[in-house]
């Protein structure tokens, strides 16, 4: 009798979990249902909505591609002939536009990132002012920019990793989530391309105004000054010093126009300053000649890709929000 009781509540047991089963297997195929039932309506009113809109779609697309090509050309020529103003808009454009983004999606991080950039930036863009010019100043602005390069370069390399390796899925290896390792990469990408372009735009806009107080350089003149042979156009401190003389000890280049500045300097002005001509002369400098070491010469290509950044960052937003703004004149939606 015992046996036969316990053999009724196991087979009770198994039918109770069995039911149970089969209820929350039901139960996820009517939730399915139901979602595809609710997305076919969804997509049905939709189309019923743009019925016959098809006219006003093509429409849109078409002032979309107008807009985006006059409005390159028109940036084109405004570089072309006021390239002051258009460096400057352009830079404050960058500074701010990713801020007002960042602060609506509440991005603590980002924001914490860009107050100490701006600060410490804010300090060296204050020394690159100041005149008369100290001579300590043009290392310290090219060693912090120099040093920014680098972290955002590194910084950029590894999200571009970490969203490679999501992708192959190398992530599971180390039991790290697809959506885990692809923020993680994406927010690493973001930071060192965008930290990249800032910084870059930042140390042009100082090596000019340092190289302009120095006197041996100018934009769109004779230089102010006549440089000697002792004398780094860059940082106009002497080249060759004595033991006993106050100056920078350091590595001397020569560019091929023949003059000569600390090692230093001239890739400071090159590479980080943006800069390829002599800061003396204005002869064409050739970068891949400077650069005799071969794991060197990507920094030139990734600053390249900065300078294209520079207006997917700094200019699109504008372009699309001129784009949703003829559409609302014209009332397109």
């Amino acid at each position: 009798m015992e046996l036969e009781r316990c053999c009724k509540e196991e087979w009770a047991k198994l039918a109770k979990d069995r039911c149970a089963k089969l209820v929350a297997s039901f139960s996820k195929r009517l939730e399915a249902v139901i979602a595809a039932v609710n997305t076919y309506v969804h997509h049905a009113r939709m189309h019923a909505k743009h019925r016959g809109h098809e006219a006003m779609h093509a429409e849109m697309v078409l002032i979309l591609i107008v807009t985006l090509v006059i409005a390159q050309l028109l940036l084109v020529q405004w570089k072309q002939r006021h390239p002051k103003s258009y460096n400057l808009i352009t830079l404050f454009q960058m500074w701010v536009v990713p801020l007002y983004f960042t602060t609506k999606l509440h991005w603590w991080r980002f924001l914490v990132t860009w107050f100490l950039f701006s600060l410490i930036t804010a300090f060296v863009t204050f020394r690159a002012t100041r005149k008369p010019l100290e001579c300590t100043t043009p290392r310290l602005v090219y060693k912090w920019f120099l040093l920014l390069y680098k972290i955002s370069y590194a910084t950029g390399i590894v999200g571009y990793a970490a969203v490679m390796f999501t992708l192959f899925g190398i992530n599971l290896i180390f039991r790290i989530k697809p959506e885990d390792g692809m923020d993680f990469g994406v927010s690493l990408l973001f930071y060192g391309l965008y930290y990249g372009v800032l910084g870059r735009d930042f140390a042009e806009m100082c090596a000019d105004f340092m190289a302009s107080t120095i006197g041996f350089y100018s934009a769109s003149g004779m230089p102010t000054k006549h440089l000697s042979d002792n004398i780094c156009a860059v940082c106009g401190q002497q080249i060759l010093v004595d033991v006993n003389e106050e100056g920078i000890i350091e590595n001397t280049y020569r560019l091929s126009c023949n003059h000569v500045f600390h090692e230093f300097c001239i890739r400071g002005w090159c590479i980080v300053g943006k800069k390829q001509t002599c800061p003396y002369c204005k002869e064409k400098v050739d970068l891949k000649r400077m650069f005799s070491n071969p794991w060197e010469r990507p920094h030139v290509m990734y600053g390249q890709l900065l300078d294209w950044l520079r207006y997917l960052v700094a200019w699109q937003p504008v372009i699309i929000g001129l784009v949703q703004l003829i559409n609302y004149i014209l009332g397109l939606e």
